[in-house]
C-alpha cells in the first residue's frame, strides 16, 4: 500500500477552537467549509460538536452532508443561498443563512416559509467581494424585520487585510461597519482568524475561526497567540528508493538540480497529485528520520526527491514529514509562494487517519 498519509489530530483541533474562545470571550462558529480545509468536515464537526457554538460552511451541499452525518448544531451558510428554491431546505434543516445581496432579500420576502429563519446580514465594508452597500444596510435590516420571515438577525462583515497587522485597512473597515450599523440592535460578527489573534479591539459577539482552527498562522511574522496554535494535519510518506549519485548528475524533470558533490538521494512517494505544491523549490524543508533535510529538483506527479547525504540514519522505508508538527504548513507555503490555506485544501488521494477523537 502506498505509504502517503495525512494524520489528523482532533485534540489539536479542539485546542485551537478553545483558544479562539479564550482570547475573545465570544461565541465561535468553527469554519469547516471546503471539507474542513482538507481535514474532513464530518470528522472535524463530530470532534467539535459537544463544545462548538456552531459551524460555518460555504454552501448548502456542505451543510447537508453534515446533517446527513448526524450533526445537529447550528450551521451557517457563508454564501447564503444561490437559488430561491433552497429556502425550504434551509428551513427544514434549521440552517442559518448569510444574506449578502438584495436579490436574496427579495427572495426571502417573496417566499412562503414554514417558520422564520436566522439571517446573518453581510455588509461590504471595503473588501468588495459580497455584501450589501452601506447605503442599503439599514433598509435591508428593516425589510427583514418587517417580513415576518426572520427570527433573528446577526450583523456581519469580513476583513480583507486583517493578516497585515501594520495595515490600517481593518480599522477603516470597522469604522464603515459602525457607521452603517448605527443604532441597529443586534449581535455582531466581524472577527475571522487573523482578527481573532491580532485585532483584540474589534467588536464581535460571534467569531469565525477558520485557518487558526487547523493550527496554521495567518501572519507572515511571529505572533505570540499564533505560537500557541497546534498543527492538526501532518502529511507524511516514506522513502521508496535510495540513489547514490556522483557530482554533476541531474535529479528529476528538467535537470533543475545538479548534484554539486557526491550525494545520497531519497525518492519519496509524494507528489503534486497528492497536493504537494509543484512549485516548491530545491531547499524546501522536509523532516526525514527525525532530522530536517530538503527537497531536491522538481516535484513530480507521484514522487519527489530529498537529500539524504547528511542523514545517515535515513534510508529505504524512512518516514518523511512533508508538513505538520515539525515542518509547518506556513513554512512550506512560503517556500512554494502560496498560502497554508491552499496547502491544506489541495490535499487529495492521501488517506486521512484520525486520532484524539
Amino acid at each position: 500500500m502506498r505509504p502517503a498519509r495525512a494524520l489528523i489530530d482532533l485534540q489539536a483541533l479542539r485546542h485551537n477552537y478553545q483558544l479562539a474562545r479564550e482570547v475573545t470571550g465570544a461565541k465561535a462558529l468553527a469554519v469547516i467549509k471546503a471539507d474542513a480545509y482538507g481535514h474532513g468536515a464530518v470528522r472535524c464537526a463530530q470532534a467539535l460538536e459537544a463544545e462548538a457554538d456552531g459551524f460555518a460552511v460555504a454552501c448548502i451541499e456542505e451543510a447537508l452532508e453534515l446533517r446527513a452525518a448526524g450533526i445537529r448544531a447550528p450551521i451557517l451558510l457563508l454564501e447564503g443561498f444561490f437559488e430561491a428554491d433552497e429556502l425550504p431546505l434551509i428551513v427544514e434543516h434549521d440552517f442559518w443563512c448569510v444574506v449578502h445581496s438584495l436579490w436574496q432579500l427579495d427572495a426571502i420576502e417573496q417566499a412562503t416559509l414554514a417558520k422564520p429563519i436566522q439571517v446573518w446580514l453581510k455588509l461590504d465594508t471595503g473588501m468588495h467581494r459580497v455584501g450589501l452597500h452601506p447605503s442599503e444596510y439599514q433598509s435591508a435590516y428593516q425589510r427583514l424585520q418587517a417580513s415576518g420571515k426572520v427570527a433573528k438577525i446577526v450583523l456581519m462583515s469580513h476583513f480583507a487585510r486583517a493578516d497585515e497587522l501594520d495595515s490600517l485597512r481593518s480599522v477603516e473597515q470597522v469604522a464603515v461597519f459602525l457607521a452603517a450599523r448605527d443604532d441597529l440592535s443586534a449581535e455582531v460578527s466581524l472577527r475571522n482568524s487573523p482578527a481573532i489573534l491580532g485585532w483584540p479591539s474589534v467588536p464581535s459577539d460571534w467569531v469565525r475561526p477558520g485557518l487558526m482552527l487547523y493550527g496554521a498562522t495567518p501572519f507572515e511574522q511571529d505572533h505570540p497567540l499564533a505560537a500557541r496554535l497546534q498543527p492538526v494535519m501532518t502529511v507524511e510518506s516514506k522513502v521508496i528508493c535510495v540513489r547514490e549519485l556522483p557530482a554533476g548528475e541531474p535529479v528529476g524533470y528538467g535537470a533543475k538540480f545538479i548534484t554539486p558533490k557526491p550525494m545520497r538521494i531519497g525518492v519519496v512517494a509524494m507528489g503534486y497529485a497528492d497536493g504537494y505544491p509543484r512549485h516548491a523549490p530545491t531547499g524546501t524543508p522536509v523532516l526525514v528520520a527525525g532530522q530536517r533535510s530538503q527537497l531536491l529538483g522538481r516535484v513530480s506527479m507521484d514522487m519527489l526527491c530529498i537529500d539524504l547525504t547528511d542523514v545517515p540514519d535515513a534510508g529505504l522505508g524512512s518516514t518523511v514529514e512533508l508538513w505538520g508538527k515539525n515542518i509547518l504548513a506556513s513554512e512550506l507555503a512560503e517556500k512554494a509562494e502560496t498560502i497554508p490555506y491552499q496547502i491544506f485544501c489541495n490535499l487529495k488521494r492521501v488517506p486521512r487517519l484520525y486520532s484524539g477523537s
